[in-house]
C-alpha cells in the first residue's frame, strides 16, 4: 500500500467519513481556503488510480467510494512510521512520547491495561 499526501489524506479522511462522496461533498470536507473542483477532481482520480477509491455513475456523474478502509491506512501508516523511526519497536515509540512529555503516566497505564485486556 502506498503512502499518501497529505491532500491525499484529507480527501480520503473525507470519503471515509461519508462513506459515499460527489467532488463537491470532498470538497465541503476540506479544511479552509477550500481547493478549486479541478484540482480535488484531479486528486481523486490519483487516488483511484492508487486503488484508493472507486466510482459508480448516477446520471452524469461519478459518486465516489473508498475501496481500501480507514483502519487497514492506519495500521499501514503505523507501521511504516514504527519501522521507519523507532527501529521497528513500539516500545521505543513509547519511550518517545513518555519522554517528550508527550504522554503521562495515567496515559501509559491506560494503555498498558488496552493492552493486557487486548490479549485476552
Amino acid at each position: 500500500m502506498q503512502k499518501l499526501a497529505k491532500r491525499e489524506e484529507q480527501i480520503m479522511q473525507a470519503c471515509w467519513q461519508l462513506e459515499n462522496a460527489f467532488i463537491k461533498e470532498i470538497i465541503n470536507e476540506m479544511p479552509d481556503p477550500k481547493p478549486h473542483y479541478n484540482t480535488i477532481a484531479t486528486m481523486v482520480k490519483i487516488l483511484e488510480d492508487k486503488g484508493f477509491l472507486a466510482h459508480e455513475t448516477i446520471g452524469n456523474v461519478f459518486r465516489y467510494y473508498p475501496v481500501i478502509s480507514k483502519d487497514a491506512y492506519q495500521k499501514h501508516a503505523m507501521n511504516d512510521i514504527v519501522s521507519q523511526y523507532f527501529d521497528n519497536s513500539y516500545p521505543n515509540m513509547l519511550m518517545f512520547f513518555a519522554k517528550e512529555q508527550k504522554i503521562s503516566d495515567e496515559e501509559l497505564n491506560e494503555i498498558i491495561n488496552l493492552i493486557k485486556s487486548q490479549k485476552k
